[in-house]
């Protein structure tokens, strides 16, 4: 899942210190996986956790609110949370699903990796660099990946194909951190921070699982 956004305008340091503040979401995730993956190691056995169809599909249905409420304060905020809190379900059930060693790996190189490029990407801007050349190669790249998930439904993948697709994903969200920071330092205006925020917090997601993937490739 991506969320992407190209508004005109400028970003302040205030405005970044608000998105990155917002982005409270990343506890709310670790937060809600921890409980799920205390309560499934509790009732059900590992690997038998699932959610409803209907819990799957609800961070598609708020993504369209969150699109037209994202500049009316308090509701972008409810709407946000809402999203969050739906979209860690899912996350949690892959965790509850995967050995606590593994899950605990990616979240360091997780944590490391989107560090790391955000430092860079801030440090890239102020020596001038631009990174908007990277979207229509990644958007491209994102469609792929989105067509080969869909064709594993039908045409299941081995192990080492499942670690080439996860590296590769990975590779394609690290780019997406990158461009959407740059973004959000040049492009995005203090009413688009709910946005960002999203953005953001959607690509790191999608880094995490596509680091998770892998090592769960590797390890089985």
């Amino acid at each position: 899942m991506y969320v992407s956004s190209k508004p005109g305008g400028k970003s302040s340091v205030g405005d970044h210190r608000k998105v990155y503040g917002i982005d409270r979401q990343i506890v709310v995730t670790t937060l809600v996986s921890s409980v799920t993956v205390s309560t499934s190691h509790q009732r059900s056995p590992q690997g038998q956790f699932r959610p409803s169809s209907f819990l799957s599909l609800l961070p598609f249905i708020l993504l369209w609110p969150l699109h037209v409420y994202h500049q009316k304060h308090p509701v972008n905020l409810i709407v946000l949370g809402l999203f969050t809190v739906s979209i860690s379900l899912p996350v949690a059930v892959t965790c509850a699903n995967t050995e606590g060693r593994i899950v605990l790996e990616a979240l360091i190189l997780t944590s490391a990796v989107v560090c790391s490029l955000t430092g860079y990407t801030f440090w890239a801007s102020k020596k001038g660099k631009d990174f908007s050349f990277l979207g229509p190669i990644l958007f491209t790249s994102l469609i792929i990946l989105i067509l080969t998930s869909f064709m594993q439904m039908f045409f299941p993948l081995g192990s080492t194909t499942v670690a080439v697709y996860g590296g590769i994903s990975a590779l394609v969200f690290c780019g997406y951190i990158v461009y959407d920071t740059d973004n959000l330092i040049k492009r995005f205006t203090y009413d688009e921070y709910i946005l960002a925020s999203v953005a953001l917090y959607l690509d790191i997601l999608n880094l995490f699982i596509s680091i998770l993937r892998v090592l769960r490739s590797a390890d089985g």
